[in-house]
């Protein structure tokens, strides 16, 4: 089984992050060691911690977006984000749950990503995981979360 960081990402995401019941995240050294024995390469391992440190320590760039401004995608972006995904990405923002500086960080850390296969749930995890690392942005985060899980039961249904 061919393991990326984005895999090594949800896994942390869902037994780590989206626990409730255990507000204690542990520390680095027995997190890695816990992916490796669940039997996540050790490179991709790193790379998914540099992922998240990058993803904390990255300050959004100043919102200084005009009310009626477009962002345009450079040529690697649209090779990664294909129509869909970009489509997400602007509804998200015109709905107000994303902020033009929350959503840079999302193509930011969708773009560090090195899936070949990048999709919309792959997005939409990643706009999970920036906007639960942003101070003030919690009820983005559940809107989102309610979108996704609510998109999953209806698939199932």
């Amino acid at each position: 089984m061919k393991e990326n960081v984005f895999d090594v990402l949800m896994y942390l995401f869902e037994n780590y992050y989206m626990d409730d019941d255990n507000p204690i995240v542990p520390d680095r050294e027995s997190v890695q060691h816990d992916l490796y024995n669940a039997g996540f390469p050790k490179r991709e391992i790193d790379c998914a911690f540099s992922w998240l440190e990058d993803l904390a320590t990255d300050t959004p760039p100043p919102a200084m977006q005009a009310e009626h401004s477009l962002r345009l995608f450079t040529p690697l972006e649209t090779a990664r984000l294909d129509t869909e995904c970009r489509g997400l990405l602007l509804f998200l923002e015109q709905m107000g749950v994303l902020t033009p500086s929350c959503r840079e960080l999302v193509i930011d850390r969708a773009m560090a990503l090195e899936n070949e296969d990048f999709d919309i749930e792959q997005l939409k995890w990643v706009v999970l995981m920036v906007l639960f690392n942003q101070p003030g942005e919690e009820a983005a985060y559940a809107w989102v979360e309610d979108l996704m899980f609510e998109n999953m039961t209806n698939y199932l249904h």
